[in-house]
């Protein structure tokens, strides 16, 4: 069954688990570096990989990061919140027990409003929002898909161990129909912008930083209790969220058709064809055990400090965007463009870098997207800056570059060969603008093409084309066609 066709015969019910990595300098609960693609092992020690006798510390900026979070989602935060241990075992959580939090969340009760592609808006409702540790990672070899099915071995990685996260737990959330799976991924998205506004998290998806665990179940009708759910595990980008859940709604509807029940259950998503595969039973909060941690003791967060960090909240994505609209006086679909390809930010620099939010967006959304899409990575991953670019727009305002010479110095830049002045310096690219230089081009290409002279005396004057081309061969493309023209009718005097 499609996607379409189950969401005419059912209701989908979503409900999303968001956890961000948090950029603090060390761990959660201890003093471990946090290092990015760090040797394997290397950013450890006894307390995060739970040695017998060592005990947490509890990271204070961890506190601050989850509050000023909360306080963005609209989320009241706890006057006392505890840490909780959540027991499971698993090779990578050697202590048998992850550190998070149970009944007393630092932050509850809120709701993000998330803005769709085309411009409506659909509020979502969070639960909580609590801080826990991360567990280590197994690398599997010898499989397919890095899964452990198939493997013929595994590798441990603890340097994840005790990474502090925050995870953000939607309400259920019903209405969305057959737009479940857009509203789903443009969540995570403003998400990931919340998060990076206030930044506490690099936020980016493809290193893990964020990984959303995507719950769905089907119903009937809105009268009908909730459906049977399914947890698919990790999904990491905007794409996958939306294919996990057309899979998801899709199989769920079959299982329904055929009269059978769907089994509550964790799955795996797989990016080659945005299926899902059954992982294992999905436990209750009662089958993890939880109880109080006895080394962490509560804390109160200070009232006064709560308010000071409120009042300290950066601008939210969504205000900035209002804001940034209107102020470069740009059409709806416009903005949307550079919201969707990711360059609002990189847009936002370059104007401040004294470009105009015409030719900012011309760039990033033009020539640097493409050159994105070719490379395959994003566009703030691109080896140019927006005061680069910026200063390549300075040298086409003040005529010293065409569009054309741009794109070329924009290359140089971006293979390390200096900054755009010293591109067009080396490469040679900067306009010919000697009169005389130019005029011995255009007598040139006059005298070699009698017959298009003829043309345009006679009255073709777009024929006046030819002779601007041969002008620009001439000159190697570093004419200012414009002005090239101009000279040409002037020396034939037609208009």
């Amino acid at each position: 069954m499609t996607y379409e066709a189950a969401v005419k015969k059912y209701q989908p019910t979503l409900g999303l688990e968001v956890h961000v990595e948090l950029n603090t300098a060390t761990k959660a609960f201890d003093d471990s570096p946090q290092e990015f693609d760090a040797e394997p092992n290397r950013s450890v020690n006894e307390v995060s990989v739970g040695l017998p006798g060592t005990l947490p510390v509890f990271n204070e900026q961890m506190l601050e990061s989850a509050i000023r979070l909360g306080l963005a989602l609209n989320c009241k935060i706890a006057e006392n919140t505890t840490f909780a241990r959540k027991h499971y075992f698993y090779p990578d959580l050697p202590k048998a027990y992850q550190i998070s939090q149970a009944s007393d969340p630092i932050a509850y009760d809120g709701y993000v409003d998330v803005e769709l592609a085309d411009g409506s808006m659909y509020r979502i409702e969070i639960e909580r929002a609590h801080m826990e540790e991360d567990a280590g990672k197994l690398n599997h070899v010898g499989g397919d898909g890095a899964r452990i099915h198939g493997a013929t071995y595994s590798l441990v990685d603890y340097n994840r161990s005790s990474v502090p996260l925050v995870e953000i737990v939607t309400k259920p959330f019903t209405g969305g129909g057959e737009r479940a799976d857009e509203i789903a991924a443009a969540y995570v998205q403003t998400l990931r912008d919340i998060f990076r506004t206030l930044d506490i998290s690099e936020a980016r998806m493809e290193r893990g930083n964020v990984r959303a665990d995507v719950n769905v179940s089907l119903r009937k009708s809105e009268d009908d209790p909730l459906g049977t759910r399914t947890e698919t595990k990790n999904v990491n980008s905007f794409r996958s969220i939306e294919r996990a859940v057309r899979f998801e709604v899709a199989r769920q509807a079959e299982i329904l058709d055929a009269g059978e029940k769907v089994f509550q259950e964790t799955r795996h998503f797989h990016e080659e064809d945005g299926s899902t595969s059954s992982g294992r039973p999905k436990s209750d909060a009662d089958d993890y055990r939880y109880f109080p941690d006895p080394d962490l003791p509560p804390l109160t967060p200070d009232p006064v400090w709560v308010e000071q960090l409120r009042a300290g909240l950066p601008e939210m994505p969504a205000v900035k965007r209002r804001r940034l609209q209107k102020e470069w006086g740009l059409a709806d679909l416009e903005m949307r463009d550079i919201v969707s390809s990711g360059a609002l930010e990189l847009v936002e620099a370059t104007v401040a870098e004294g470009a105009s939010p015409a030719a900012a967006r011309k760039w990033w959304n033009g020539e640097l997207a493409k050159t994105a899409r070719i490379d395959g990575i994003a566009l703030a991953d691109l080896p140019v800056t927006p005061a680069q670019v910026a200063a390549l727009q300075t040298l086409v305002d003040e005529g010293r570059l065409t569009d054309s010479l741009a794109r070329q110095a924009l290359e140089g830049v971006m293979a390390g060969e200096g900054e755009p002045h010293e591109v067009v310096a080396s490469r040679g690219l900067e306009v010919v603008s000697d009169d005389g230089a130019l005029g011995e081009a255009i007598d040139a290409a006059i005298a070699a093409n009698p017959d298009v002279v003829a043309k345009i005396k006679a009255g073709k004057v777009a024929a006046i084309g030819a002779l601007v081309g041969g002008v620009m061969k001439a000159t190697r493309g570093k004419a200012d066609a414009a002005k090239v023209r101009g000279l040409i009718a002037e020396a034939l005097e037609v208009d």
